[in-house]
């Protein structure tokens, strides 16, 4: 199984990490060949506005919707949640427009408001969320699931091959919301080794 995590900024050492424990092979993404063999992608959290200009810059941006379109599975934690988001409340910067929810940058507050927060998540349990400038998604629409809420609002959801966390499972020590993403990825690449053998018939 190969991961590959978007390293413009923020958390990618902690993806990794966690990664190590489920026995997951990591792939460093900068450009758009670096996406080509891998079979599902994360995009860490950080400075949104920082890693959105970098992904249009280095046009990673249109190969990741190229790979969306493929059928590949793509998680994004705080900031990766922001830009998968169809809409981002109150702010323009470019964003990928792949899971249909509206979603509010440091809605919390700044850092000194960061709070951890005991979630129960569909599938997987009770779960301690780390929340650092957190945003809040305000709408969900189209089918996007909820699998975990927050006060009444939704922490992690699911749309299709996108996930989102508006928390950082990556810093803590419980691989179990990466593993809930290996079994999307998994299923991911058993379609896409099917489909390779169908067309050497």
């Amino acid at each position: 199984m190969k991961i590959g995590i978007l390293a413009l900024q923020g958390n990618v050492r902690e993806h990794i990490n966690i990664l190590k424990k489920l026995d997951a092979e990591t792939i460093i993404v900068k450009l758009p060949k670096d996406l080509e063999n891998i079979d599902a992608l994360i995009i860490p959290g950080g400075e949104s506005t920082t890693i959105s200009l970098l992904m249009k810059k280095y046009k990673l941006n249109t190969a990741i919707k190229k790979k969306h379109k493929q059928g590949m599975p793509i998680y994004g934690t705080c900031a990766g949640a922001i830009l998968l988001a169809k809409e981002i409340i109150k702010d323009k910067i470019p964003n990928l427009n792949l899971i249909d929810i509206s979603i509010e940058r440091n809605s919390y507050g700044r850092q000194i408001a960061s709070f951890e927060a005991e979630l129960s998540i569909k599938d997987i349990g009770n779960f301690n969320g780390v929340f650092i400038r957190a945003p809040v998604i305000k709408r969900f629409y189209n089918g996007a699931e909820i699998l975990s809420e927050h006060k009444n609002n939704p922490v992690m959801v699911k749309q299709d091959n996108i996930l989102i966390t508006t928390f950082h499972p990556e810093l803590t020590d419980d691989a179990r919301v990466h593993e809930y993403f290996l079994n999307m990825a998994q299923e991911y690449k058993e379609v896409r080794e099917m489909q390779k053998d169908i067309e050497r018939l």
